[in-house]
């Protein structure tokens, strides 16, 4: 076969900050176990469940070299395998005898693999996020990957026409069931090749956590923009947003000012309206969107800061005794 793509191969390490919930752990000791024993891992979840987060963590606990794929309505089948791009050209000049010149000249297409064709070869970790994006004619050819552990090779015109997988190679997928916009149905032949792992929303103690370790905000901060973004979370019909992402992202912004988080703040609450984006939550009276409205007051109860009471000094007896001495000295002179 010909010369691989230009690809490029991640190295991952494990992230200190990457936040391990008992669910979690669970989590990815099982997609462990699975895929030593040589079986693809599927995560799947709504939004900002930590889906890619979560492959490329489990990924770095194997050791291996990670090839990333990010699923797309525009691919093909050649777009995972490989395609003759372009081609070679060969030209033999023999002058060996001075009167004599023999030329020969010889045109082969080229051969480029592509990351799944890499993957095979190499032994490699697949991380195919959002598979589902990619049409189901495109990801046909994993069946035989995950299954047979062979890749056919359609467009090869010299050779076998196949690739025996290497026997280090693995799959992670991911996707995302709870959206409609630009997936595509899966065939139940390549859902029944892998071992699905169901994701949620994360608790709040989870959020908060993360949160933290990705802003580096105290925990009252970071507690005070976790509970406004989950308050805002359970208004309106899409429950699922806004997700965990505004918390991450209203709370490194925080951590950049300083980490005011003040309702008081005309400025934290204009980034409160930016981040959180109102329009994801449908909230209507009257054909009337209060929406912001509603933000306002979410905004108002968690995040108004505690004012310090003022100290009062107490009176000191003696130095009262004192002054009235001095009262009653002056008043007799």
């Amino acid at each position: 076969m010909g010369q691989a793509e230009n690809l490029t191969v991640l190295t991952l390490d494990k992230k200190p900050d990457f936040v391990e919930s008992a669910f979690i752990q669970d989590i990815m000791q099982r997609a462990v176990i699975y895929i030593k024993a040589g079986y693809p891992v599927h995560l799947s979840g709504p939004a900002g469940a930590g889906k890619t987060a979560l492959a490329m963590h489990v990924a770095a606990q194997l050791n291996r070299q990670v090839i990333l794929i990010h699923g797309d309505d525009e691919f093909g089948s050649s777009d995972l395998v490989g395609e003759n791009n372009g081609y070679r050209s060969t030209k033999l000049i023999d002058n060996y005898v001075h009167s004599v010149i023999k030329k020969e000249e010889s045109v082969s297409k080229q051969w480029v693999d592509n990351r799944l064709t890499s993957a095979c070869k190499y032994g490699y970790t697949l991380i195919y996020d959002e598979f589902t994006r990619s049409r189901p004619e495109a990801n046909n050819v994993l069946l035989s990957v995950l299954e047979e552990r062979l890749l056919v090779l359609p467009n090869v015109q010299v050779g076998e026409g196949y690739l025996k997988v290497h026997p280090k190679f693995n799959a992670i997928f991911t996707s995302n069931p709870e959206e409609y916009a630009g997936v595509h149905k899966t065939q139940d032949a390549l859902i029944d090749r892998m071992i699905t792992l169901k994701l949620d929303h994360h608790d709040a103690e989870t959020e908060i956590a993360i949160t933290q370790a990705k802003s580096g905000l105290p925990l009252k901060q970071a507690q005070a923009i976790v509970g406004m973004i989950r308050e805002f979370r359970t208004i309106g019909v899409n429950n699922a947003r806004p997700t965990i992402r505004a918390c991450i992202m209203l709370a490194r912004i925080v951590a950049m000012r300083g980490g005011v988080v003040d309702a008081s703040d005309a400025m934290f609450r204009k980034m409160c309206h930016d981040v959180v984006n109102i329009d994801c939550v449908k909230v209507s009276h009257d054909s009337q969107a209060f929406g912001l409205d509603r933000l306002n007051a979410i905004i108002d109860k968690f995040c108004t800061a505690v004012v310090k009471p003022m100290l009062v000094p107490v009176p000191d007896p003696e130095i009262q005794i004192l002054k009235q001495k001095r009262g009653r000295r002056s008043a007799c002179a």
